[in-house]
């Protein structure tokens, strides 16, 4: 693994280390022993590194370059995908995927926010941060879905909604606030997964469900750790204290009563072991598609709506 965090370079000095004696050991020297003290140390160290992350250092690891994206995940976990393009009002938003597809033989829509892998593919699609275009494209096929019973299922992964002035132009606190009135509303199930960042009301336009899940090592937040470090305190060197007083870990939200689930990941993170994450995902996904497919579409709003209410109850003394 080329690309790594600051924290992780031990253990990918060691990696290194191991994959050295390997090619020796093809080389007719017997290092068999040496390796497999070395393998043992490597997996003591990644428990040791990932069982006690910070919460700004989980943040980073949710932003990890190698981190499975929302396209991984949909051709991992569902078949015969098709992707639908364009809100019909202003242009296709690259930063927003959406499209149908199977789950386990059963039709689904699915949507979800889209990193690039390089420098271009960044600029294509403004590093997950989506236009109002996008959240428009997002709702118009999610009315599509419901128009046709089919259950929808998003994946947040995004620093927040694209702040630039086009897209303030264009309405982009209007298609937020839209979509979290209409996806308050569908009469069909509907299952988020924040598998990375989950920023703001950049996440939440398409973070209103019946079942939220949160993978291990991302996070969701009112803000990004660096924005709340910029208003608080005029540093962006306080980044980790705010992560901290956030609380946006996973580990935290479920504390809080606000996520249904935490999806666990492979020591390491998902970028070490993502046939086994995509699996734990899919998981997760079919089993809350088949609770939720029990309660009558009518009372999915109501229960959706009850869900969010009970959310930061305070009691005065």
């Amino acid at each position: 693994m080329d690309v790594c965090l600051p924290f992780e370079r031990p253990i990918v000095d060691l990696e290194k280390t191991i994959v050295e004696l390997r090619e020796h050991s093809k080389e007719g020297m017997d290092l068999s022993g040496e390796v497999r003290s070395l393998e043992k140390k490597l997996e003591k160290m990644l428990k040791d590194v990932f069982d006690n992350l910070t919460p700004w250092q989980r943040v980073q690891v949710a932003r990890h370059p190698l981190r499975p994206y929302t396209l991984d995940y949909i051709h991992a976990c569902t078949e015969d995908f098709i992707e639908l393009h364009g809100d019909r009002l202003f242009s296709d938003d690259k930063a927003i995927i959406t499209g149908l597809a199977t789950l386990d033989g059963n039709k689904v829509c699915v949507i979800g926010h889209q990193k690039g892998r390089n420098t271009k593919e960044n600029l294509l699609r403004m590093f997950g941060s989506a236009h109002p275009e996008g959240y428009r494209k997002a709702m118009r096929v999610m009315k599509l879905a419901e128009k046709f019973g089919i259950p929808i299922v998003t994946f947040i992964d995004t620093p927040g909604a694209y702040p630039g002035i086009g897209a303030e132009e264009r309405g982009q606190a209007e298609a937020i606030a839209y979509n979290l009135r209409e996806m308050a509303r569908l009469e069909v199930p509907v299952v988020v997964i924040v598998i990375g960042e989950g920023g703001s009301g950049g996440a939440l336009g398409i973070g209103v469900g019946d079942k939220i899940y949160v993978m291990e090592n991302a996070y969701y937040s009112v803000i990004s750790p660096e924005g709340c470090a910029a208003i608080l305190w005029k540093d962006n060197a306080r980044s980790p204290d705010a992560a901290a007083a956030l609380k946006l870990t996973a580990h935290d939200l479920e504390s809080l009563g606000l996520i249904d689930g935490i999806i666990q990941e492979p020591l390491g993170g998902a970028h070490r072991d993502f046939e086994a994450t995509a699996l734990s995902v899919k998981t997760t996904i079919a089993k809350a598609l088949e609770y939720l497919k029990k309660i009558p579409k009518k009372e999915l709003p109501k229960k959706r709506y009850d869900k969010f209410r009970k959310m930061g109850i305070f009691s005065e003394k």
